[in-house]
């Protein structure tokens, strides 16, 4: 059977700047039963311009006077943050994740911390530099494709694949990840060390733009594990992504979606995201084997289900056997219907009354 489906609940910046609210994240996330929590990690001067623009879902739902270098401010987590979040994680048994949206907190997560695994944002993906200095580290990575053309992710694995294999005085250049990439070497890299994630990026997103089927294309395309990020309202979505084969599934959740802030909206409460891993594992247990077999719980049914060839009327001894005299009826403790064209024209060896299992001879 294939390994459980990784269940990241991701609080992202819904702590709203509190270190008490993100530890309640914490606490929640391993109460519904997620496998980790996923935080953001930046420095909001490395991350936004002063003139960058707010995306329209944040002018929405946040103040729409405020930059989104000022937004983006009030959200960050300081070095402290991170040390008393990653220790209450360890207390709850849940691992901590988090996305480094520049190299200074790339470095934070690896070097100070230890991570051995990165989550990238979709706005990140055709980060090369970031993505190369992530996997020069030897992390292992989950990479979010919204936004992103199969060329595009390509490229991005070409970097990621040059990162595992090239040696230091190598020079990068987009010749040499691909090189890199169609290598044999890039290729058992990136096949041991990365995850696709197949993502809408749009908060929420509507659903005929999810479109799931690309995650199948990505596999195809790629050969990796591929998983799902989940920007829909609700949980079905992610549920139908588990059945179509992700590894990993990823939804935003909060304390309270009237919260203010860019993504409580769009998120699950508590009580919601225990029901979403309640979902994802009932739908990874029903999917079980490929064995086309009777399954266990099956096994006493097949009696009582099935039917067997019996007598329709009375049956003397001698009497030729034909479709006047045989019809077929549960249980089905005798012979089967497949066996009727054999029985076809036969001389009955003995009498049968109405109902009685025909005998093979």
């Amino acid at each position: 059977m294939s390994s459980p489906v990784f269940i990241i609940a991701e609080a992202g910046v819904n702590h709203n700047g509190s270190l008490n609210l993100a530890l309640k994240l914490v606490e929640k996330a391993a109460e519904a039963g997620a496998d980790a929590i996923k935080f953001q990690t930046f420095k909001a001067d490395k991350l936004v311009s002063r003139h960058a623009e707010k995306a329209e879902y944040q002018k929405k739902l946040t103040d729409r006077n405020e930059s989104q270098l000022e937004m983006i401010r009030r959200l960050e987590l300081s070095v402290a943050d991170h040390r008393a979040i990653i220790s209450y994680c360890r207390e709850k048994g849940i691992e901590f994740l988090s996305t480094p949206f520049d190299e200074e907190s790339f470095h934070l997560l690896v070097h100070e911390f230890g991570l051995s695994k990165l989550k990238f944002s979709s706005g990140d993906l055709t980060n090369l530099p970031l993505l190369l200095a992530a996997a020069r580290s030897g992390c292992k990575l989950i990479l979010s494709t919204g936004m992103a053309t199969l060329g595009e992710v390509e490229e991005a694995l070409g970097a990621v694949a040059f990162g595992y294999t090239a040696s230091r005085n190598e020079q990068p250049s987009l010749s040499s990840f691909h090189s890199a990439y169609s290598s044999v070497a890039g290729q058992e890299a990136i096949k041991a060390n990365v995850i696709l994630l197949h993502c809408t990026t749009e908060y929420p997103a509507p659903y005929e733009d999810v479109h799931l089927n690309k995650m199948i294309t990505m596999v195809q395309a790629f050969g990796l594990r591929t998983g799902y990020s989940d920007h829909t309202l609700g949980s079905e979505v992610s549920a139908a992504a588990v059945a179509l084969g992700a590894t990993v599934v990823e939804k935003h959740f909060t304390l309270d979606k009237t919260m203010e802030g860019p993504d409580h909206q769009a998120s699950l409460e508590p009580h919601e995201l225990a029901e979403f891993v309640r979902q994802v594992r009932n739908v990874e247990r029903a999917l079980g084997s490929r064995v086309k077999k009777p399954a266990v719980s099956e096994l006493k049914n097949i009696a009582p289900a099935r039917k067997s060839i019996v007598a329709s009327r009375s049956i003397k001894a001698g009497e030729r056997l034909d479709e006047n005299n045989l019809t077929f009826k549960r249980p089905g403790t005798g012979l089967p219907p497949s066996a009727f064209w054999e029985l076809l024209g036969r001389t009955a060896q003995r009498s049968y009354e109405i109902d009685e299992l025909i005998e093979r001879w």
